[in-house]
């Protein structure tokens, strides 16, 4: 594999650990607008696409109503219930000290992503963060790994993506880089490996090898 400079990294189920909130949200939506209808099992399925997605496929009609209400309850409960995966802290830490070059590239809009990053304290090593209101098309399209690439200065021969949907490993496929499963996606072990990514992570620090990081 070629020298890796340049790391992306999806956010919630990757970095943070934003699976109850998440689902509270979902679950607390749908049963605002379909009660009795859906189960925690169920909404599971609609974590990493767009909410606008994962809504018109309950009611096309009312899409952004039940965006509008999701993001409402999912703020109010965002330090509450976001948090962090052991290790990732100090992994990311540990790359950004060593220069590689780091960006997020999230499905949510930035608004909401720099809140999970501002409360886990990584904020401070990514100076660029692509949410849903950068990009006409959200991944598995690969416009946004591109639009981060471009304000890192980075080519994508020496990129890498790390996330822990099928959203995010297809999108780095798309774009034609590497692509690193977290083990830990709320999905299970079973779904991540059907991903199809180059490489499985147990936890964060397995990552440092992959990109040839010091990890001593």
């Amino acid at each position: 594999m070629p020298t890796i400079d340049t790391i992306l990294f999806d956010l919630d189920g990757t970095l943070i650990n934003t699976n109850d909130l998440i689902i509270e949200s979902f679950l607390q939506t749908l049963e605002h607008f379909r009660p009795g209808e859906y189960n925690r099992e169920k909404v599971i399925e609609f974590i990493g696409p767009p909410l606008a997605d994962s809504f018109r496929s309950v009611d096309p009609d009312r899409v952004d109503e039940m965006i509008t209400h999701y993001r409402e309850f999912n703020h109010r409960m965002h330090d509450e219930l976001v948090t962090e995966y052991v290790g990732v802290y100090a992994t990311i830490e540990r790359l950004y000290k060593q220069g590689y070059k780091l960006a997020i590239v999230t499905t949510k809009i930035r608004k909401t992503a720099m809140m999970g990053l501002q409360l886990m304290k990584l904020d401070q090593f990514f100076d660029i963060v692509i949410g849903l209101d950068d990009v006409e098309h959200a991944k598995p399209h690969p416009e946004p790994l591109e639009k981060a690439l471009e304000q890192l200065g980075s080519e994508k021969k020496s990129a890498i993506m790390v996330g822990d949907s099928h959203s995010d490993i297809l999108s780095g496929k798309n774009l034609g880089i590497p692509t690193v499963a977290v083990a830990w996606s709320i999905k299970g072990i079973d779904k991540v490996r059907s991903f199809g990514a180059d490489y499985i992570i147990d936890e964060m620090a397995d990552l440092l090898p992959i990109v040839g990081a010091d990890h001593t």
